[in-house]
């Protein structure tokens, strides 16, 4: 008889405030306690770790938002024999779309000619010359929130106007490519599991569906689950998401990839049971999802798809007949393939967190964040602008809080406390309405706030 294989011990990642990926019913017939560890922001930091060791945590499971990645970097390299799922360098992608830049251009990926800046007169000058239309969107985040945060220029008017109405920090500048529709394609394991088209309305460009977009799951071209599976395996992704914009050229380019997206239940529970084979060394089967599934699925209900839970599939064995072999859905093109666990760091903080990393004056950067930046976008050779971001401590967040009005000492208190100065900065620069969980601080006082930052935030405060 086979003795069973001893199953690393599985802790679930949540964080105060942000909506759960995965519940431990997504991980359906583990035979052991899974156990649960929430990151409380603020100064959490040596609390959360020593419950990490406290619960003897072997594997810890989840996605990790922009506004914390940074923390959890070094929460990773103070549990060095936690394996974080996905890693954190497979969540490298999630934090801005300034790091997918960096990722795609490293990795040779197909992606719209990019510029990032954070010094605002490279941008201006760099604006005045360009070539429009442009799009310019905020960086910090891994999805275009609908959208909302991705916005088409004309002319060097309208871009300094958006720039100077929105304060997007750093400017993150595209070069605006016609599509006929974009693709989100979802993988397991490398294997493309979902996708589905996103197609703009008549006249508009915009292909969320929020905007007026609309989808259907027929007919994804290979090419598409292709570039998505090479992206996945270059970020050695557990599990994945790309955004693939179809041009009017009939060229493929990634918008947006992360380990962070939308998926109906039953495709966490997909995750979720390979996962279990992952860990498992092969005591759980792992799962046969068919390619093109979700041609089927797609014609389901939504409601109903958003209730269906465990659909589970065998695996297709080709049927003979008179000596003749059916080979149509073999899928070896597209197999569920392990992720290698890599214990060390591709995207280390020091060299690639470039929104901390600096401060504005070009004499305090640090001589090893200077070095060349691997570039392959669709302009080879072209150097990403990357500039220091300006730097807050406690005291001086705690000033600008206090300017405005209606904001008295012990809420600040509560602020500081639930958030900590990187928490208020990165939830000011990416989505404030988070900023509302602290008692008493409504959607008023909260526009006050945002006035206020946009206003100091060009001055480039720094820590000394």
């Amino acid at each position: 008889m086979t003795a069973k294989p001893k199953l690393p011990k599985i802790g679930l990642l949540y964080l105060d405030y942000v909506l759960r990926f995965f519940d431990k019913s997504n991980f359906k017939g583990w035979p052991d306690k899974i156990e649960t560890v929430v990151y409380h922001w603020g100064n959490d930091k040596a609390r959360f770790i020593a419950e990490v060791k406290r619960k003897q945590i072997d594997v810890l499971i989840g996605n990790i938002p922009a506004t914390a990645y940074e923390t959890f970097r070094e929460i990773a390299r103070a549990l060095p024999h936690v394996r974080f799922l996905p890693s954190l360098d497979s969540q490298f992608s999630n934090k801005s779309k300034e790091n997918v830049t960096h990722f795609c251009r490293k990795y040779k990926l197909p992606a719209p000619h990019t510029e990032i800046f954070y010094v605002p007169e490279k941008a201006k000058r760099y604006l005045s010359q360009a070539s429009y239309p442009k799009i310019i969107k905020r960086s910090y985040g891994p999805s275009n929130y609908g959208g909302y945060f991705v916005h088409k220029v004309d002319n060097y008017d309208e871009a300094m106007a958006l720039l100077t109405e929105k304060k997007y920090y750093p400017a993150y500048v595209q070069d605006f490519v016609p599509m006929e529709a974009d693709i989100r394609v979802m993988l397991v394991g490398h294997k493309p599991v979902c996708a589905f088209w996103r197609r703009p309305p008549e006249g508009e460009w915009l292909t969320n569906t929020s905007q007026g977009g609309s989808m259907d799951y027929q007919a994804v071209p290979k090419s598409v689950l292709k570039l998505a599976t090479a992206a996945s395996k270059a970020a050695n992704a557990e599990y994945w998401a790309c955004d693939i914009a179809l041009g009017k050229d009939g060229k493929l380019r990634i918008l947006e990839c992360a380990t962070a997206f939308a998926a109906f239940p039953y495709i966490r529970d997909w995750i979720g049971q390979y996962l279990m084979w992952l860990l498992s060394d092969g005591h759980f089967r792992k799962p046969s999802i068919p390619l093109y599934n979700w041609e089927e699925l797609g014609k389901i209900d939504s409601r109903l798809l958003r209730t269906m839970r465990h659909i589970g599939f065998s695996s297709y064995t080709p049927s003979q007949d008179c000596g003749e072999t059916f080979h149509g859905m073999d899928e070896q093109q597209f197999p569920i393939l392990d992720t290698q666990y890599q214990r060390i760091e591709e995207w280390p903080s020091e060299v690639w967190n470039l929104q901390d990393n600096f401060v504005l004056q070009a004499k305090s950067a640090q001589a090893k964040a200077l070095q060349p930046i691997p570039g392959s976008d669709e302009q080879a050779g072209v150097e990403l602008n990357s500039y220091p971001a300006p730097m807050f401590d406690d005291a001086q967040i705690r000033e600008i809080l206090a300017q405005v009005k209606g904001i008295g000492d012990k809420m600040i208190d509560e602020i500081m406390a639930t958030f900590g100065a990187h928490g208020v900065v990165e939830a000011l620069n990416t989505e404030p309405q988070q900023l509302c969980v602290v008692k008493n601080l409504k959607d008023k006082k909260l526009e006050k706030i945002v006035a206020h930052w946009q206003q100091v935030m060009p001055a480039g405060l720094t820590t000394h």
